[in-house]
């Protein structure tokens, strides 16, 4: 039986009561985003440095359209109309290729609302980005040496935000760009749109080889819709989530070799990013949830174990060390905005940011992946059924399309308690938020398309009324 539909609420036997428990979550939802925004208005005006005009989003309130308009809210409207009902019907192949060139198609209006040069071509060309620093890296083992020295602020030679703020790994991406002849901001930008756009691929991907056909298909609108393709083309975070969700996927499509393979990109994804330890949530969840007996879980968490490994041994041996990396980037965090960031008004906010790049359809989403892991964990756990002390059995025994979305919200949560994650979420947790909108596979199929509708809604007014280009 398909996992992902097993615990899937089915539209026609929805009961009539619980459908206000999804206006209470929408009504929640809108006074947190009300809330967020007049306190950021209040706390602007008042001179607190929150560092984000248009708080909780880091952007600047100036509605304008573009030629990208009109063209975004065609593929909207498209998606919208056809999608649902063709994600359940197409061929699987079929399905995935237009899922990406829907991605695609979707980011790349929204970058051009603000136009070619300012939603694409210019967009890590700013002294903060890393485009910058590429014409600095004339040796690349020389580079990883020294990497750690730079990232303080206030010295020679220090890296800029963003560069300091991540690994070696980050930086290199873009690095490899240019000695391949793909250098400057459109051939960078362009990565960014193609690579982020390959989460509608991945995660549909990775919930089939779970088991959860049903569940991956339906999800596939809303991965193409996604909200946070506003800040994903053209960022870097477009490209960490595309490599996170690949090498996530890798883990459970075939056999050891291909979870060796996740494992590297998964290891790499380290060096993207410090925040990807939390990857590991993910990783491990995935792997218990292989519909496979034991003994190949096993062989696959080793395989992508040793994988992971030599991403690190590699990096080590080449003279950059993690952790000497991550304790100097909390030091060069509090050189900067965040030590002006109050605690007290991001840590809550950022769940408003968040919001707006999944959608409404989060609140009433997650809602659902509970109910449906408390019964899978209820009915594993009947007298008789099995040992009540497995408790990791039983949680397993849940949907994917449930369990995911949960441990990426429990990810999520940590990041946002550290206090290391002080605004412009938005864009940093893209590699969670793909993985939150998974629970969108429970909503009753009749309502879907009133979700995508909402998912459509949120990021063309968010393009239109704000100047996300930082």
């Amino acid at each position: 039986m398909d996992r992902g539909s097993a615990l899937a609420p089915a539209p026609e036997r929805a009961p009539l009561r619980r459908r206000p428990a999804d206006l209470v979550l929408l009504g929640v939802e809108a006074a947190l985003l009300v809330a967020a925004v007049l306190l950021g208005l209040l706390l602007n005006r008042r001179g607190v440095g929150l560092r984000a005009s248009a708080a909780p989003l880091y952007a600047t309130w100036q509605p304008h359209i573009g030629w990208g308009t009109p063209i975004a809210v065609l593929v909207a409207a498209g998606v919208i109309a056809a999608g649902p009902r063709w994600a359940r019907t197409a061929r699987w192949g079929v399905l995935l290729a237009v899922a990406w060139l829907g991605a695609v198609a979707w980011t790349l209006s929204l970058a051009l609302v603000d136009g070619w040069s300012d939603g694409l071509t210019r967009r890590l060309t700013a002294q903060a980005e890393y485009l910058h620093e590429v014409p600095r890296v004339t040796d690349i083992p020389s580079t990883l040496v020294s990497f750690s020295g730079r990232i303080l602020d206030f010295q020679p030679e220090s890296w800029s935000t963003h560069t300091a703020g991540h690994p070696p790994g980050a930086l290199l991406l873009f690095v490899w760009l240019e000695r391949v002849g793909l250098g400057g901001g459109t051939a960078a930008g362009l990565a960014c749109v193609l690579v982020g756009a390959t989460v509608a691929v991945s995660v549909p991907v990775t919930l089939r080889a779970l088991g959860a056909a049903d569940a991956a298909r339906a999800v596939v609108p809303f991965l193409v819709l996604l909200p946070g393709a506003v800040w994903m083309g053209a960022s870097a975070d477009g490209i960490f989530a595309g490599v996170v969700a690949v090498g996530l996927a890798l883990l459970v499509v075939r056999g050891p070799l291909a979870a060796a393979a996740g494992g590297l990109l998964l290891g790499f994804a380290l060096y993207l990013s410090y925040g990807f330890v939390l990857v590991g949530l993910l990783a491990l969840a995935v792997i218990a949830l292989r519909p496979a007996r034991r003994m190949g879980a096993l062989f696959a968490a080793l395989a992508a174990l040793a994988g992971v490994a030599a991403v690190v041994l590699a990096f080590t041996a080449a003279g950059f060390y993690w952790w000497v990396g991550y304790r100097l980037v909390v030091e060069r965090y509090y050189q900067g905005w965040a030590a002006e960031r109050p605690y007290a008004y991001w840590v809550w906010a950022n769940l408003a940011a968040l919001l707006l790049s999944t959608g409404p359809v989060l609140g009433p989403a997650l809602r659902r992946a509970v109910l449906a892991a408390v019964a899978a964990v209820r009915a594993q756990l009947a007298p008789g059924h099995r040992d009540p002390r497995d408790l990791a059995s039983a949680a397993c025994a849940a949907s994917p399309a449930a369990l995911l979305p949960l441990v990426a919200a429990l990810t999520v949560v940590g990041a946002d308690l550290s206090g290391l994650s002080k605004a412009e979420v938005e864009r940093i947790w893209l590699p969670f938020t793909v993985w939150l909108l998974v629970a969108a596979a429970l909503m009753p199929e009749k309502t879907r398309r009133w979700w995508l509708i909402g998912q459509a809604a949120t990021a063309l007014a968010v393009n239109h009324l704000l100047w996300t280009v930082s």
